[in-house]
């Protein structure tokens, strides 16, 4: 052969290989790409509240799809609440570990130097977004889309009031005006934000605040029929309301992520894509249990336990089923290592990856023991509380949260291998198994709760993106043997009975931006005989004494603007009180307002 044929040849194959080798080298890196992570949570939803967990009555194909197509968990841990489990999921950390004790009363704030998933992953080249509810922060600081995540639609609180036409949600810290039914409002949500960042690695939380009450579905006039009719089909199969109302809320849920999912795969990101669905505390159903003991706030089984199912089409198997014991704390540092980077070396996590058992589908847990408590006030170890490992499991339930005696029953023994309806307290049996678990409880109570102060975290005050903040009535200390704090849903809250001008409210303020606030005062008030109500409020040294105009009852509120303070930086407490000996009857005080003249 010409010997310039044969060079040519050469030099052909050579560039064939090298494009070959670079061809190859391009899918390599297309596939190895940060998997994308979408994390569907619900709100109240419980561990039987699915066709998966065998309930003959609730419709959820897509949910038990997603279970055919990927790995289930049957023993998947939340906390007994919803902020609690949420602060273990941001933060891969036991939620008392994080400041955070309550769900309202200012004690549902994750603390300002806990490290969250999204900051994380952000930092590790992922878009993030959050759809629904936060419950982790309501002030500036403390807001989502200051904590890791570019974009954020939902609302801070526990729960809202309406479900169509939603009025307590905001996009990035300003209040929108929404129209719609609120579980497909997030749910479009989610999907623009997916479509907008397909090309790019991404984290959706879709934290969904159905089904928890109010038990809603569409309620408005041309809304009402279609929502009416879901409902009716749950009626039909002898379901009381409540439940039917549940029920049909959930399968609107289920309805919204079939169009999500189908949203991934219309634009081919299945195989690039991670989906867990999973709720954030034990149920508030009542119609099927499973065979499980309690319900939301419960230390038993029904109260912990919630579905989780995970899916990676073509990387994790179809169809498994694992009972692992495993937690919502280990999501953390599972989505660290799904993204490739290593978890924040500074932060002591109680969450463990658990990567491997949705590759396998299997395997033992990473636990040894898993650990409940919650107390609505304060921590207590001797309230409602358990703990267990694989197979026993020590619980207790004291309503006046008292330290046992010596020679007291130490809590409720069950052997959740034979026995996971814990309907056999075996604690006579193994006594040793008893006291080494109370003991391990203990030991780990006193280590998630050493050098914590719980207590409602300062209000910033004249944060730049806050200029007029709300201090809310169950953010303040009430001292006296009147007054009384009224829970109505968050922003409906009061304080009451001003009888006497001894009792005060006091907020604990951080104020960002010295200078002068405009005061305003929501109220409602109406006594006999018609006279303006009186109060003071007080800043250090500084006085404001104002008027109340009377409303037309006590339960139709108005916002009246009463002087203005001048604040100084820094933490400093505001304390209000009635003016005259015989209070001010009549009063149910709503919020008060602090607005920054100089903006």
């Amino acid at each position: 052969m010409n010997p310039r044929r044969i060079l040519l040849s050469m030099i052909l194959l050579l560039v064939s290989s090298l494009l070959s080798l670079d061809s190859q080298s391009l899918q390599a890196k297309e596939k190895a790409r940060q998997p994308n992570i979408i994390l569907v949570m619900t709100d109240d939803q419980g561990y039987w509240d699915t066709e998966i967990s065998g309930n003959p009555k609730i419709e959820t194909p897509t949910i038990k799809k997603l279970a055919a197509e990927g790995v289930t968990f049957t023993r998947f841990y939340a906390n007994m609440v919803c902020a609690p489990t949420r602060a273990g999921l941001m933060t891969g950390r036991h939620y008392l570990r994080t400041g955070l004790y309550n769900t309202r009363f200012g004690g549902d704030t994750l603390g300002p130097n806990e490290t969250t998933i999204a900051q994380v992953l952000q930092q590790a080249g992922y878009k993030t977004g959050l759809f629904g509810k936060w419950h982790l922060g309501r002030y500036a600081q403390y807001q989502p889309h200051r904590r890791g995540f570019d974009h954020f639609f939902g609302h801070y609180h526990g729960h809202i009031e309406r479900y169509t036409n939603p009025d307590q949600v905001v996009v990035n810290g300003t209040p929108v005006e929404t129209r719609g039914y609120v579980t497909d409002l997030f749910t479009d949500a989610a999907i623009d934000f997916i479509q907008r960042n397909q090309q790019q690695p991404f984290f959706c939380y879709l934290a969904y605040n159905a089904p928890h009450s109010p038990f809603l579905l569409d309620t408005s006039h041309f809304g009402q029929p279609e929502g009416d009719k879901l409902i009716e089909k749950y009626l039909a199969k002898g379901l009381p309301l409540r439940e039917a109302r549940i029920y049909a809320m959930i399968e609107r849920i289920d309805q919204n992520l079939n169009r999500l999912l189908q949203t991934v795969s219309d634009l081919k990101l299945d195989q690039e894509t991670v989906v867990i669905f999973t709720s954030d505390n034990g149920g508030v159903s009542r119609g099927f249990k499973a065979g499980l003991k309690g319900s939301k706030a419960s230390a038993y089984e029904g109260g912990t336990r919630v579905p989780f199912v995970v899916r990676w089409t073509d990387h994790f198997p179809a169809g498994k089923t694992t009972d692992a014991m495993v937690a919502q704390t280990d999501l953390f540092p599972t989505f660290c290592q799904l993204a490739g980077v290593p978890v924040p070396h500074d932060l002591k996590l109680d969450g463990k990856s658990i990567l491997s058992l949705m590759e396998q589908g299997g395997g033992k847990s990473p636990h040894q023991y898993l650990y409940h408590t919650w107390d609505r006030y304060t921590p207590n170890p001797f309230h409602r509380w358990s703990i267990h490992g694989p197979r026993f499991k020590l619980v207790g339930h004291d309503p006046q949260g008292k330290k046992e005696k010596e020679g007291e029953p130490q809590g409720q023994l069950y052997d959740l291998q034979a026995d996971p309806g814990e309907t056999k307290n075996v604690a006579s049996q193994y006594p040793e198994k008893v006291s080494e678990l109370r003991g391990e409880f203990l030991r780990w109570f006193q280590d998630v709760t050493d050098g914590q102060v719980y207590q409602p975290a300062a209000i910033p005050v004249g944060d730049e993106q806050e200029p007029e903040v709300e201090l809310q009535p169950s953010w303040a200390i009430l001292k006296g043997d009147d007054l009384e704090y009224s829970f109505d849903g968050y922003d409906w809250d009061t304080i009451d009975n001003w009888k006497t001008n001894s009792d005060t409210a006091t907020w604990q303020l951080d104020v960002q931006k010295p200078g002068r606030y405009v005061v305003e005062l929501s109220y409602g008030f109406r006594a006999e005989p018609l006279e303006a109500g009186k109060l003071q409020i007080a800043v250090g040294d500084q006085k404001l004494d104002c008027e109340l105009p009377m409303s037309t009852s006590q339960n139709v509120f108005l916002k009246q603007s009463v002087g203005t303070l001048d604040l100084k930086a820094g933490k400093q407490f505001l304390t209000i009180r009635a003016t005259q000996p015989e209070g001010v009857i009549g009063l149910r005080l709503n919020s008060l307002w602090l607005k920054s003249m100089d903006q």
